[in-house]
């Protein structure tokens, strides 16, 4: 069965009234309505947010939504995209610096930034989508530099030479925790983690970059707090 159309992509032949470049227009409209409702809930909330909460923020109806996007995963990757690009060319701006052990710390930071900045970006680079060719390509041109960026630092002598790929998934991970965790109670706490863990994977006497304080205790124990308190719907 078709599902109904909205009222503003009903067809010219039923309204009698808009042109066909009226009709696409108004489609394009709907898409940017959906990109950008999915793109305030995911930075707030998260990748958790339902599609029908989208529709909603959207101001459209589900059919609509499902006719621009079939899938959640495929609006998420529209969404970030220019984030995937942007942790795309990060990368290729570390190997631009001169310096590889200040590349990779750039990088580690410049990512670990991204994150902090959309609570939805921070679950995207944990993830991955099969279905979304162009999104993974770019994420795995991101990780073909990064593997570089790893070679040349640890040539350099001053990045441990049991770094590992892997050990960037595992940051990222406990990055985007850190994250939600925290959120406004203190919300420089991630900075605090990347500088003990850059300081995990750097050779005796290497430079880094300075240590940032750490939580205040009661911004941590509020945060703890609302960690513990039951999620709405749940017992």
């Amino acid at each position: 069965m078709t599902a109904p159309a909205d009222p503003a992509e009903t067809s010219a032949e039923t309204r009698g009234q808009q042109p066909e470049q009226g009709l696409r227009a108004d489609a394009e409209r709907n898409r940017d309505r959906i990109l950008a409702a999915a793109r305030r809930l995911y930075a707030t909330q998260g990748l958790g947010v339902s599609m029908a909460s989208v529709a909603r923020e959207a101001g459209v109806g589900k059919a609509t939504l499902s006719r621009r996007f079939a899938s959640r995963e495929e609006l998420i990757a529209a969404v970030f995209a220019d984030r995937m690009d942007a942790y795309a060319d990060a990368v290729a701006e570390a190997l631009a610096d001169p310096d590889p052990w200040h590349g990779f710390t750039g990088y580690i930071e410049a990512v670990c930034a991204m994150q902090a900045t959309d609570r939805g970006f921070a679950d995207v680079l944990t993830m991955t989508f099969p279905t979304a060719r162009a999104f993974e390509a770019r994420r795995t041109e991101a990780y073909n530099g990064f593997l570089e960026l790893i070679t040349r630092a640890q040539a350099s002598g001053h990045l441990r030479d049991d770094f590992t790929s892997q050990d960037l998934v595992i940051l990222l991970m406990a990055n985007a925790g850190v994250i939600a965790a925290t959120g406004d109670d203190a919300p420089d706490t991630w900075r605090r983690l990347v500088g003990q863990m850059l300081r995990a994977y750097a050779t005796p006497g290497t430079d880094l970059p300075p240590l940032v304080p750490a939580p205040a205790p009661r911004a941590l124990y509020r945060a703890m707090i609302r960690l513990a308190r039951p999620v709405p719907g749940t017992s």
